[in-house]
């Protein structure tokens, strides 16, 4: 029990530095962006920390199992390198003890891996589209200054307002210039407001009680036209990635579907808790190799493995959204491999202990 916990904390400590690590670096040039985008104005500055953590918290299912992968191999090298473990092998069972305190930890981290994935990751995703539309209608807002012209949709539309509301979603005394090939519209109105309308294809100005004047720019005859609701596109609505809309879904929502993407998406979010629990203990077979005569030998190999078998994930997820390969197949042959790849390297390092024993010679 006693060398469980020491077990446990070891790679405890590895686990907590390495996951730190890895956010740094990835929130880090996240961070910058968001920066460079808010000293541009096309992103609030008030959003950078509040969509900084909800990128984290997409992210971190990620990180999680390469983060215990390396906790788990780094732990268990520094325990054999100080030869703590040779010195509790004496008592005997010392392999034992290690398989039960690794298969805990994994057991446990992969609870947390689970809610991550399943929970928190997408209600964090959710969250980063609603700021990522937020911040797009506060930044075009933001830069509409009352008392100047401002050009809009790659100056084919001008706009003047002579005042607005504190936060820019209201307008009054307004003026709109907007050319489409050869006609020219001019619209005015005392009020107008700035919406975002998904369904209708982008974000508009609504105007409010005016008049619109239409006509050719090489002619002086213009229609006339009064109105008490106008709307104008001003920014035309990006489709996005069909894997953001599946990231961002409940899981609620992927359980029990016939779509091939769901299936492929809900098997990605399991994988990672998978992972979480086969990689801790492909990580305990591969640090026994560790200060054998190839020094470097189980680091190679474990980075070696990870990223191949990442990959394998990726492209079985993207057969199986193609409906290419059925879903009892989808992402399992993956884990399946890795799951006879650590049966092998246990066995080898059997095989090899008991080669080195028929080599040695009788007494």
């Amino acid at each position: 029990m006693i060398l469980r916990r020491y077990i446990h904390r070891e790679i405890a400590e590895k686990l907590g530095w390495i996951i730190g690590l890895l956010l740094l670096i990835i929130m880090s040039n996240r961070f910058v962006r968001y920066l460079a985008d808010a000293a541009a104005g096309t992103f609030p500055a008030d959003l950078v920390f509040q969509a900084l953590l909800m990128k984290m918290l997409t992210t971190l299912p990620k990180l999680m199992p390469i983060a215990v992968f390396l906790a788990v191999l780094l732990g268990l090298s520094r325990l054999a390198r100080d030869r703590e473990l040779t010195a509790v092998s004496v008592a005997g069972g010392v392999r034992r003890v290690e398989l039960v305190a690794i298969f805990q930890f994994a057991l446990l981290f992969s609870l947390i891996v689970f809610a991550t994935s399943f929970y928190v990751s997408p209600w964090a995703a959710q969250n980063t589209q609603a700021l990522r539309t937020k911040a797009e209608v506060e930044a075009e807002t933001t830069g509409i200054a009352a008392g100047k012209f401002n050009e809009m949709s790659k100056g084919e539309q001008v706009i003047y307002i002579e005042q607005s509301s504190s936060d820019r979603s209201r307008m009054e005394n307004v003026f709109l210039q907007a050319r489409q090939g050869q006609q020219t519209s001019l619209i005015n109105s005392g009020s107008a407001s700035y919406r975002n309308m998904e369904g209708l294809g982008g974000k508009f100005i609504l105007f409010e009680n005016g008049r619109r004047y239409t006509g050719s720019q090489d002619s002086l005859d213009y229609r006339i036209t009064r109105y008490r609701t106008y709307a104008v596109l001003v920014e035309q609505g990006d489709t996005e990635s069909q894997y953001v809309k599946l990231e961002s879904l409940p899981t609620a929502t992927l359980i029990g579907s016939d779509s091939p993407k769901y299936a492929a998406e809900l098997q990605w979010r399991l994988s990672f808790v998978i992972s979480s629990l086969l990689l801790p203990v492909l990580a305990l077979a591969l640090s026994r190799y560790s200060f054998s005569e190839q020094k470097y030998f189980s680091a190679f190999v474990a980075v070696l493995i990870y990223i191949v078998y990442s990959n394998m994930l990726s492209i079985a997820k993207t057969l199986l959204k193609r409906d290419d390969i059925p879903d009892f197949i989808g992402l399992w042959w993956v884990h399946l491999l890795l799951l006879v790849m650590i049966v092998l390297v246990f066995q080898f390092q059997r095989l090899r202990l008991r080669w080195k024993k028929d080599r040695m010679p009788a007494a």
